[in-house]
């Protein structure tokens, strides 16, 4: 009996965690923050994964990818049709590696480092969801993309765009909020977990 709660309640938590990705990542692509869009949907990914394992992680991670390959494909993210319609196997190739990666990583870590202390090993993965997920990313723009990161740079050098632009502020600020919020919403729901 306990075993099939166990997996209702994962199930349950999976399948609203999994809504949250998709509403937050569709937000992000309509009301995007400047000069790049900020991804907030490494936040439940990364409670996923501390919650259940990094199987979960992997799985939200792949909801995540999904929705950005399908804001790719009807052109709502920009810079991602740009992406997918120079080569739409290596744009999921790239979305999925990065998103499912994140998730995995993140929640691998969080389980090595849970067994000492849970809310540095929370803080730990939320470092490493958005490190994953942006070095695959500008790593895959540069294998695959060079010649959308030189349209993408406007004219000025592609390293400078991508340290300061793919790299700068945008990517200090998800490193921020991702480890402010996810040790304070993993504490919440471990707690509603207890009863």
């Amino acid at each position: 009996m306990i075993k099939t709660k166990e997996k209702t309640i994962r199930l349950v938590s999976m399948g609203i965690l999994s809504a949250i990705i998709i509403v937050l990542q569709v937000l992000v692509t309509y009301f995007p923050t400047k000069p790049f869009a900020i991804t907030l949907a490494l936040i439940p990914i990364i409670i996923g994964s501390a919650l259940f394992d990094e199987k979960a992680g992997a799985f939200l991670g792949g909801v995540f990818s999904a929705v950005v390959i399908i804001m790719c494909v009807i052109g709502a993210d920009v810079g991602g049709a740009m992406v997918w319609n120079a080569n739409p196997f290596l744009c999921i190739l790239v979305c999925m590696t990065k998103g499912v990666s994140a998730g995995y990583v993140s929640g691998l870590i969080y389980r090595l480092i849970s067994r000492k202390n849970s809310i540095v090993a929370t803080v730990v993965a939320g470092l490493t969801a958005p490190i994953v997920n942006t070095g695959i990313f500008v790593l895959g723009l540069v294998l695959f993309f060079k010649e959308i990161l030189a349209q993408w740079s406007g004219g000025s050098d592609v390293l400078y765009y991508v340290i300061f632009g793919l790299l700068g502020v945008n990517f200090l600020v998800e490193l921020g909020v991702n480890m402010i919020l996810s040790p304070v919403i993993v504490k919440i729901l471990k707690a509603i977990q207890k009863s």
